[in-house]
């Protein structure tokens, strides 16, 4: 087996639901970050051998095989680059990295783009899914993940004032973050409207930043958040996860390519690994994930520096960190999706991109990306900054 290598990226903005970005429709998002993508590397479009995107909602506008008609509508990638769009559910754009790095190791490919999109203002979330299987429900087997989360808090005797600090030093560290240009590595600037024909120019004025951090929140404002779930729970708004729209990409390729191209490697993909896990927990797999992803490795939580775990809930993170015993300050430090947002098939994306960017911004070594996963299943993936 040969190594995989990410060797650039590019995001949109994350826009809050109905904000900067409710004007674009996902499969035209997504082109657009591809494009920026290819942009930024100076590649052109036929280098690349295939597009992989993750997206959870697979209905309306973004049903139809999203990816491939990305492709289509892409300024730069010609018509004979293949697509595939991707559903592991909130692990679906980590997955597309995870697969598009076996499809290089593997020798089958030597370029693939991999992401994700999720536009949940225009789809909204859960408008795919129809009536469960009584034997699922029945049987215990499908939990919704609110319930999941406030079963986790339970689990490991999280308090809600631990939760709602935990989400306040998320929005902190977001905001510092953005303050010192931290994602300006990230993210490509997106107008207000896009094109109305190809070769046209989007018009409106420029979404420059993640628009869900909240700058003026406070322990007192979180704390007088009502739950959101159950009248007796502790999980609010404050300390779950956004509801977003938002695009992501990542280029994929083996040391080879990347010297055909002039490309740089920004790190190598070192190990990865999918878990199911507990359905009535629901979103407690990352736990496990990590420990068999650090297994493969045959690394320990002490040599991982940057940890990138997706705030679904703060209950995750937080019983995460009891189990595997990481430092917090090397827990998702330029905040996580509290502050920043969780558009769902694209956030796996920006929790790899982010965790590469903090690597290099530190002169550190190792990050290791997870994601819980509803019902029941988590993703994870070892990055080594080259």
């Amino acid at each position: 087996m040969g190594e995989a290598f990410l060797l650039g990226y590019a995001r949109t903005p994350f826009g809050k639901r109905r904000g900067g970005l409710q004007a674009w429709r996902p499969e035209e998002l997504a082109a657009f970050t591809l494009d920026a993508l290819l942009d930024r590397a100076g590649l052109a479009g036929a280098a690349v051998e295939d597009v992989l995107l993750g997206c959870v909602t697979q209905t309306g506008e973004q049903g139809g095989n999203v990816a491939r008609l990305a492709v289509l509508l892409s300024e730069r990638l010609p018509v004979e680059t293949p697509a595939s769009t991707i559903n592991r559910v909130c692990g679906s754009s980590q997955q597309a990295v995870n697969t598009a790095a076996a499809l290089v190791a593997s020798g089958q490919a030597g370029l693939v783009v991999a992401g994700g999109v999720e536009s949940m203002t225009r789809v909204p979330m859960g408008c795919d899914v129809g009536e469960p299987h009584p034997r699922l429900v029945a049987e215990r087997l499908l939990v919704h993940q609110s319930v999941g989360a406030e079963r986790m808090a339970e689990k490991w005797s999280i308090t809600r004032a631990e939760m709602d600090a935990f989400s306040l030093e998320s929005h902190r560290r977001a905001v510092a973050a953005q303050d010192r240009g931290f994602f300006s590595r990230e993210i490509v600037p997106v107008p207000a409207a896009p094109r109305t024909v190809r070769g046209g120019v989007p018009s409106g004025s420029l979404l420059v930043a993640d628009e869900h951090p909240r700058r003026g929140t406070s322990r007192e404002a979180l704390a007088a958040l009502r739950p959101a779930f159950r009248a007796d729970g502790k999980i609010t708004a404050g300390n779950s996860s956004g509801i977003n729209d938002g695009a992501t990409a990542l280029l994929v390729g083996s040391k080879e390519k990347a010297r055909e191209l002039g490309l740089t490697p920004l790190a190598r993909i070192v190990a990865t690994d999918a878990v199911g896990s507990d359905p009535e927990l629901v979103l407690s797999g990352p736990i496990p994930a990590t420990r068999r992803v650090l297994q493969k490795a045959g690394l320990t939580v002490r040599d991982v520096d940057v940890f990138e775990i997706n705030e679904a809930f703060a209950s995750v993170v937080l019983a995460w960190q009891r189990e595997i015993g990481a430092p917090l300050d090397r827990v998702n430090p330029n905040g996580g999706a509290i502050a920043l947002g969780h558009p769902l098939g694209a956030s796996g994306g920006r929790l790899m991109m982010t965790a590469v960017n903090a690597l290099h911004s530190s002169g550190k070594d190792r990050a290791l990306v997870s994601m819980c996963i509803a019902n029941g299943q988590a993703i994870a993936t070892l990055l080594e900054r080259v």
